[in-house]
């Protein structure tokens, strides 16, 4: 029976390509964006750094690392139980032929093993090019001397593979284990309907992320106010925003349902699109919320940062001892900022491909009972309007946690003196970005429906 289940995983692998590339991307971008800062600090006890040039290297591998760690993570976990919930159907079918939730759990756990060991594999080869573009950048910045050699190697790519592969794991087991929770029937029903209650570690997990960003905050505008050290306050209100926006998106399936039932009234104005689109995001929250969590660290963390960023370019000149130190520090803020960012955009497209991707066979019942193509896909269109409507204000929320304080620790006010333009094209490019993913999705699974026949598709 065990080869069976094996084989079994490896057809599912194969139907489902659009839902596994999707964590397979997620896999080897989390890798290498890992990676590249773990690289730094094994090169940091490297022979003959100095001590100067270890804390460097250090602070960048550890700290600024840290905090995109802490994002990848939650997006591979995220992404890994919204593929495993998509099947809640398909699992409950395997139980009434004979299935038992042990066979159908370890299918799970070779499909993401499978797939996890392949993409972080991948991903450490990009990491360890990604890890000598930051030590040069390091040097180039005379942060780092330049006798300092890269010596980047298993060790720490060993590493962060092996956690990367433990996390997959983790994540598919959790979600296993929900997915196979309970009689067979009954899970069919609830996959069916779409039923899903959000566990309490989450939300009490969610909850401490946002109050701890709070503390964050008032530690800005506070404590490090008065320090000495011009760099005091970056230190605490550079990573509230992150902590903020990854809080709001571990209760993303919470706040989407409640998003989507305070706006159905408004939705249902633009019609049966409109309020269909209301409907669904409330259904389906568990697994747009992938989308929404991306969505509101993408645009929490590139506004958060940037603004920051912006707010010391006009006043640190006037505080910091070294000109050079703090043009270094801005840039890293940059380079570090984007790569984050690079990493949530891709992560938003790669949760709306394979959120839309797997409701063919929904879109086809929909077009059998009478709905127009184009009638699906505004409804679709409308769905992502909503879900980026929320997430451009949950973002622009877990942004206030870093641009408010360091705005009042630099004596600017709560509103920065400049740069309020930037919040205003980071969320146009975020809405564009959903709201054009989910247009081509949408298309693309409409023309699969229809090239294998409506029948068939529901059927499949």
């Amino acid at each position: 029976m065990t080869g069976s289940m094996t084989g079994l995983a490896l057809r599912s692998l194969r139907y489902r390509m659009t839902s596994f590339t999707a964590t397979f991307l997620t896999v080897v971008l989390g890798t290498a964006l890992i990676g590249s800062f773990a690289t730094l600090t094994e090169t940091a006890y490297g022979d003959g750094v100095s001590k100067a040039d270890q804390e460097a290297l250090t602070i960048m591998g550890l700290v600024v690392g840290g905090w995109g760690a802490l994002i990848v993570l939650f997006s591979l976990a995220s992404t890994l139980s919204v593929a495993v919930r998509q099947r809640d159907v398909e699992i409950a079918l395997l139980r009434t032929v004979g299935t038992t939730p042990r066979q159908a759990r370890k299918m799970i756990r070779t499909e993401t093993l499978l797939v996890s060991i392949i993409g972080s594999l991948l991903g450490t080869v990009i990491a360890s090019i990604g890890g000598q573009a930051l030590l040069a950048m390091l040097q180039g910045g005379d942060m780092v001397a330049d006798s300092v050699e890269f010596a980047g190697g298993p060790a720490s790519l060993g590493t962060v593979a092996v956690l990367v592969v433990l996390v997959s794991l983790g994540s598919a087991t959790l979600a296993g284990r929900k997915a196979t929770r309970g009689p067979a029937t009954i899970a069919l029903a609830d996959g069916l309907a779409g039923r899903e209650k959000l566990r309490w570690w989450r939300v009490v997990g969610g909850l401490v992320l946002i109050g701890y960003a709070a503390i964050l905050a008032v530690l800005t505008v506070t404590v490090m106010t008065d320090s000495s050290d011009p760099y005091a306050p970056m230190q605490t209100a550079g990573s509230a925003c992150i902590v903020a926006g990854v809080g709001f998106a571990a209760l993303a399936p919470l706040l989407l349902r409640w998003s989507s039932l305070a706006l159905r009234p408004v939705f249902a104005i633009a019609g049966a699109p409109g309020y269909l689109a209301a409907f669904n995001a409330s259904r389906r929250s568990q697994v747009l919320s992938g989308v929404l969590g991306a969505l509101t660290v993408f645009v929490g963390t590139t506004v958060g940062v940037m603004m920051m960023v912006g707010i010391d370019g006009r006043t640190l000149d006037a505080i910091a001892p070294d000109k050079q130190e703090a043009d270094t520090i801005t840039l890293l803020n940059n380079v570090v900022t984007g790569m984050i960012a690079l990493f949530a955009a891709i992560m938003v497209v790669n949760s709306i491909a394979a959120a839309i991707s797997d409701r063919r066979r929904e879109f086809a019942r929909l077009q059998l009972v009478g709905a127009s193509t184009s009638q699906v896909r505004d409804s679709v269109l409308a769905e992502a309007t909503l879900v980026t409507a929320v997430g451009l204000f949950l973002g622009g929320l877990a942004s206030v946690a870093t641009v408010v304080p360091y705005s009042i620790a630099r004596d600017e006010g709560a509103v920065p003196n400049g740069q309020l333009w930037l919040p205003i094209v980071l969320a146009v490019l975020a809405a564009a970005i959903t709201l054009g993913a989910s247009s081509a999705a949408a298309r693309r699974t409409l023309d699969r429906a229809t090239e294998t026949g409506l029948t068939t598709a529901v059927a499949a």
